[in-house]
């Protein structure tokens, strides 16, 4: 007890001290000890007593420190991690050990349930096979997205689908789901064929500015361009452009976010009431972003007050959705429809573009270092498409590349987390989550368990999925890179559609490897990214 006690005292010491001397005045005592004894029982007892009801459940986990739980040690291990790190052109896919070292170093020696804290925050590390399972088949709204993460999200992410927990969340995901099932995804190929021919040609273009044979590219840039004017068209149809400035803001807001630490961070004192100047930056952005957005919405209502027969974009009839549903449960369209629309948006940009086009810029890693891949795309499509012609009925032919699709969110799922907080307490499998505990499902090691996916797991096999994902490992709910559980990605099917048809019209008009210029150094900046680029040497296939 001699800890509690010190931490105690520690907290009486400045509420005591008078002009520096001893305290002379019993009433300022009886003010400071309620309060302190308050910030105990916050800091120290409640932390405590979670602890004490996962450890009765046999979980065990690192010892935290007083104030701020396991926050040193995570740091001690990410910076003797940071020093040992291989960058280079040679690419091993476990990458976990690099962005993640205090997480791998504490399964191995705790297995794969345990418990540590940051601060007062205790969290419960997830990933074992069958308690993974359990959570992909629950239904319960008990288990929502961590509020701590989500708070520091928020200029981000607004209260959209991403980051809302609960009934409002149930609300949200009615209204936005159907504007994303397979059948209106297929009518959104067209605009994703309009979009994808600048790329098309700005690669040709590079390939004769460099001599005509061979061109190096640094294509993930292109690739979020790309993804971002798709979801540009499909959210505001033709005024799309006023997109480009939009995402050019997120992206930057996204960069600024990153560098606080999101997930594991415990913030100063100070900074909570004293904005910084990144904090300032942040809140400019985010006016800056749901004006553009807003402004984008309102042009587009009234493009289709002045053409009914007009065909409506993605914003639109989630906005229509929002006001019927706003009328329906008698809230005000001012208060409600504005705030709805602009997060929402947000949401779809980030998830959308962001998520999509790192997912592409893997795949193409991946097929760079595996030619004959390449190959097997470029013959399939060639087979499927007669004439060249791609589209929505063709792209569900394409089994190769849905096979080199499904290995590569395996092996770098762009989300390398699912992440949830007991809204109250909940039993998952044998265990009984006290409520706000965080539970973390760290999605790559999971894709890599040698006794879900065979001795191969760390291996690029697309063949393993000939079959399907029940075919490809012995757990099929482990398979979890668009999430798990009632909480599944929305746009699971856009992202799917989209990455066919950049890889097959990328395939079958160029052949790629990786340039020297390559670093294999996987970042996580709110999702997995080629941290320093993905540079291709690329060239026209003689198919193409």
């Amino acid at each position: 007890m001699e800890a509690p006690i010190l931490l105690l005292l520690l907290l009486l010491l400045p509420l005591l001290a008078v002009g520096g001397g001893v305290v002379q005045n019993l009433s300022l005592l009886a003010l400071a000890l309620p309060l302190a004894c308050l910030l105990f029982d916050r800091v120290w007892l409640k932390p405590q007593r979670v602890r004490w009801k996962l450890q009765k459940q046999g979980i065990r986990g690192p010892q935290p420190s007083v104030l701020y739980g396991n926050v040193p040690e995570i740091q001690r291990i990410q910076a003797a991690a940071k020093k040992a790190e291989n960058r280079g052109v040679l690419v091993a896919h476990d990458y976990t050990s690099n962005l993640f070292p205090y997480l791998e170093q504490w399964r191995k020696e705790y297995g794969p349930v345990f418990t540590y804290s940051t601060g007062n925050k205790q969290h419960l590390y997830v990933n074992h096979p069958e308690l993974v399972k359990e959570m992909s088949q629950s239904i319960s709204l008990e288990l929502g997205k961590p509020s701590y993460v989500t708070k520091r999200l928020e200029p981000m992410l607004g209260n959209g689908i991403l980051r809302s927990n609960g009934q409002f969340w149930a609300r949200q995901r009615k209204i936005v789901a159907p504007e994303f099932f397979m059948d209106k995804v297929k009518g959104m190929v067209g605009l994703m064929l309009v979009s994808a021919q600048p790329l098309l040609r700005k690669w040709e273009g590079c390939i004769d500015a460099q001599g005509g044979l061979v061109a190096e590219i640094r294509v993930d840039e292109d690739l979020r361009c790309l993804s971002a004017d798709v979801i540009s068209r499909a959210c505001f149809g033709s005024s799309y452009s006023k997109g480009k400035l939009i995402f050019s803001k997120l992206r930057l807001l996204q960069k600024t976010i990153s560098i606080q630490s999101v997930l594991f961070g415990v913030p100063t004192f100070g900074s909570r009431f004293l904005p910084t100047r990144k904090q300032k930056e942040m809140s400019n952005l985010e006016r800056e972003i749901e004006s553009l957005i807003w402004e984008a919405v309102k042009e587009r209502e009234q493009e289709c007050l002045g053409a009914p027969s007009a065909e409506k974009d993605l914003m639109q009839m989630i906005l229509e959705g929002a006001i019927v549903n706003d009328h329906s449960s008698g809230v005000s369209r001012d208060f409600s429809s504005k705030r709805f629309i602009v997060d929402n948006c947000k949401n779809i940009y980030f998830a959308g573009h962001e998520a999509t086009a790192v997912a592409a810029s893997w795949c193409l890693m991946l097929l760079a270092l595996h030619p004959d891949w390449q190959a097997r795309v470029r013959e399939e499509a060639a087979q499927v498409c007669q004439g060249g012609l791609i589209d929505a009925e063709s792209l569900s032919k394409m089994k190769m590349v849905t096979m080199v699709i499904q290995e590569a969110l395996r092996l770098y799922p762009p989300a390398a987390f699912v992440s949830r907080e007991a809204l109250d307490e909940t039993q998952i499998g044998h265990i009984s989550v006290p409520k706000g505990v965080c539970t973390w499902t760290l999605i790559p090691t999971l894709h890599r368990d040698p006794d879900i996916w065979g001795s191969d797991a760390n291996e690029f096999k697309p063949e393993r999925f000939a079959n399907g994902v029940s075919g490809a490992c012995k757990i099929p709910q482990t398979y979890v890179p668009f999430g798990l559980g009632p909480r599944l990605c929305l746009g699971r099917n856009f992202a799917m559609v989209e990455l066919k048809l950049v890889l097959a019209l990328v395939v079958s008009k160029f052949t790629f490897s990786l340039s020297p210029k390559y670093t294999h150094s996987p970042v996580f900046r709110m999702i997995v990214e080629p941290g320093d680029g993905l540079h291709i040497l690329i060239q026209r296939s003689k198919f193409g």
